[in-house]
């Protein structure tokens, strides 16, 4: 193989080598690098749920959108419910670690306060920036929400909302807020 041109030989069964250029071979490379590239963007943009709704989910990074909030009316795609609860790409996420003060059904007045406190604290947290989302022993709840832990920074968020005094550590049952 004499020359500039770029080759490689390939042998064949029983028929000697065989010269290919590696030209050829450089539209299927760019082919599969940008078909790979546009499945990354799709992941980026319409994935998160499929990835979310995965048990053995570890460490799946994920950010707000600049329009999230706190939930109003009936269609929920990425707002918080309350103070351990939030809709992220469609998908119902229960943070796993803490339970919060009911702001639907709350038990008394103390606890409806706090619970509005916590859910705006929740807002505040998630839209500082990424965070991962982790699995936990469970992948749902009873009611069909993702239980996660979420992690900034090597943080348990539930963690600041527990030292906050907005959250109790989750113990398998709803704690008393009156």
């Amino acid at each position: 193989m004499a020359g500039s041109r770029l080759q490689t030989q390939f042998a064949t069964s029983g028929r000697g080598r065989r010269a290919i250029s590696l030209w050829l071979l450089a539209p299927a490379f760019v082919f599969v690098g940008g078909l790979g590239g546009v499945l990354l963007a799709r992941l980026d943009d319409a994935g998160l749920a499929a990835i979310i709704g995965r048990a053995d989910t570890v460490g799946v990074v994920a950010q707000v959108p600049p329009d999230f909030g706190v939930c109003v009316g009936r269609v929920r795609v990425d707002c918080v419910v309350d103070g351990d609860t939030f809709w992220l790409g469609g998908t119902k996420i229960r943070i796993a670690d803490i339970d919060t003060p009911e702001v639907g059904k709350p038990a008394c007045a103390g606890e409806a306060a706090l619970g509005r406190r916590a859910t705006a604290r929740l807002e505040t947290l998630l839209k500082a920036g990424p965070f991962e989302l982790h699995s936990v022993d469970r992948d749902e709840d009873v009611y069909g929400r993702k239980l996660r832990t979420v992690v900034r920074d090597g943080r348990s968020i539930g963690d600041t909302l527990v030292a906050e005094g907005l959250a109790h550590p989750w113990l398998g049952y709803q704690e008393d807020w009156c």
